[in-house]
């Protein structure tokens, strides 16, 4: 059985997934400014809980977003150098795509469509719409970053069957759209377990890169506030 290895920190959770002929393994904790430091050694836990070394290991996927700036760098490079270290492919996988799975694993009934949206910080959003086809997911919609306007009026003209993500919660200009529509999922029940899916997926469909090839996807130029337009936010009540 093929054995593969994921992590993604695109967003202030970590997670990590192992799949091997003996079962799965997960860990998920806090990420964020801890991932840089954490990422490695817990991937080498986990790979010690199920006996194995990096050597089994057939592909490194990691979340290659969109998410948190430094998370999607930090995730791809300690998955770049473990692929280069031990010789293995990557698979870049869709940070919000993972929403969309672990959404599906929470639904009581099959779930075919779904749009994710979320926090993306800044007061915008990462959205992407997904189409699960029965064995994987499918993009409908690619990754962009929206305005909450700007969403909501691709959703009057696409109104969404299912939601899910962070946006749910933060947002309240979304609530209305969620009501809407058949069901929605504002957290994520295990951004692992999920993972692993995305991961199985990928390999089954031979989406494997040289680990030369990984990069992060970036949907936003700007990461960060300038000090002026920071004071400004501040001073507007």
């Amino acid at each position: 059985m093929t054995v593969l290895l994921a992590l993604d920190s695109s967003t202030e959770s970590m997670a990590l997934a192992l799949t091997g002929p003996q079962g799965r393994w997960f860990f998920e904790d806090e990420g964020g400014a801890k991932a840089s430091e954490r990422l490695l050694p817990e991937l080498m836990a986990l790979l010690a809980r199920a006996g194995l070394a990096l050597a089994d290991v057939d592909a490194i996927g990691f979340g290659r977003g969109p998410g948190a700036f430094t998370g999607l760098r930090t995730a791809c490079a300690v998955a770049q150098g473990l692929a280069f270290g031990a010789d293995k492919p990557v698979l870049a996988l869709d940070s919000l795509m993972l929403v969309a799975e672990d959404a599906r694993q929470q639904a009581e009934t099959s779930l075919d469509d779904c749009w994710v949206a979320m926090d993306a910080r800044m007061g915008e959003i990462y959205a992407a719409a997904y189409h699960h086809d029965g064995r994987c997911w499918q993009t409908r919609r690619e990754p962009a970053l929206y305005a909450p306007a700007a969403l909501l009026a691709r959703w009057a003209a696409e109104p969404p069957v299912a939601l899910c993500g962070s946006a749910l919660a933060v947002f309240p200009e979304l609530a209305e759209a969620a009501a809407r529509a058949r069901s929605a999922w504002p957290a994520t029940r295990s951004r692992a377990e999920a993972l692993a899916v995305l991961a199985e997926a990928a390999w089954a469909a031979g989406e494997r890169l040289d680990a030369a090839q990984a990069m992060p996807l970036y949907v936003r130029d700007k990461v960060a506030l300038t000090t002026e337009e920071r004071q400004a936010a501040r001073a507007t009540p």
